[in-house]
């Protein structure tokens, strides 16, 4: 199983530390795309309408300017790095050291910036959204959906993919359709549905801990998946054709 995750908008830099060692990254095959982003993300966040250039406002000032030493600003693992919403519900730091093992085994982050790391790696805090395009680079989730699937192939070969992406990073690699179950949340009243943002992100983080943190085997079909997610929530599975991927589909109370 891999659970497929975006990285937060938010994230917190490292305090100190060596910089990233690129070679130490999963996937080292994506190194030299790595490098054309981040030297176009460091000439964009050098310009005096970088803010702008990225879609960020002033408050973000001082993210913009890491972006331009990333090369030597401290790295830490992925899982202290990105925080939010989702990240605050896998909850990762509460985790046993057998949970963390599975966590950092099952989790890929797919990023703008690296494309795609293990939930272990080491990176540092930087500003940039897969929905960005850069000089040189064009719109990061076109960029990206032409290196991806090379790299990720062997990896998610016989694995079930648990994709708990936003559209705007799924855009950047589409898994194969058979084998990965996207997760939507909805809330339900009165036999009405209504798709939610905030704690689609909060519910998706609860499942991805669900599935590192519970006893037992982890699911191997998307019906396995879906017996999974109904051990905590009210949920369905959409079953997926050819060409799409299948959907497992958690309905909340409104007041959950």
């Amino acid at each position: 199983m891999l659970i497929l995750l975006p990285p937060s908008e938010g994230k917190t830099p490292a305090v100190d530390g060596p910089a990233v060692d690129w070679e130490s990254l999963s996937f080292p095959e994506l190194n030299p795309s790595r490098a054309k982003v981040l030297e176009a993300l460091g000439t964009v966040s050098a310009h005096e309408d970088a803010l702008a250039l990225l879609g960020v406002g002033a408050s973000l000032r001082d993210d913009v300017a890491r972006n331009t030493r990333l090369h030597s600003e401290p790295a830490a693992p992925a899982h202290q790095v990105y925080s939010g919403v989702l990240y605050d519900a896998l909850g990762f730091k509460s985790m046993t050291a057998a949970q963390r093992r599975r966590a950092t085994e099952s989790v890929l982050v797919i990023s703008a910036l690296w494309g795609a790391i293990a939930y272990g790696d080491r990176v540092p805090a930087y500003r940039l959204s897969m929905g960005t395009a850069l000089p040189d680079v064009g719109r990061l989730a076109t960029f990206w959906k032409a290196h991806l699937p090379g790299a990720l192939a062997a990896r998610a070969e016989g694995q079930l993919l648990v994709d708990c992406r936003s559209s705007t990073y799924a855009a950047a690699w589409t898994p194969p359709p058979s084998q990965t179950v996207s997760v939507n949340v909805f809330t339900e009243a009165n036999g009405k549905r209504t798709v939610v943002s905030h704690f689609a992100k909060h519910t998706r983080g609860e499942l991805a801990r669900h599935l590192v943190t519970r006893r037992g085997k982890a699911p191997e079909t998307p019906a396995g998946l879906l017996k999974v997610a109904r051990e905590a929530w009210k949920a369905e599975l959409v079953e997926g054709t050819p060409r799409k991927a299948h959907a497992l589909n958690i309905i909340l109370n409104p007041t959950s």
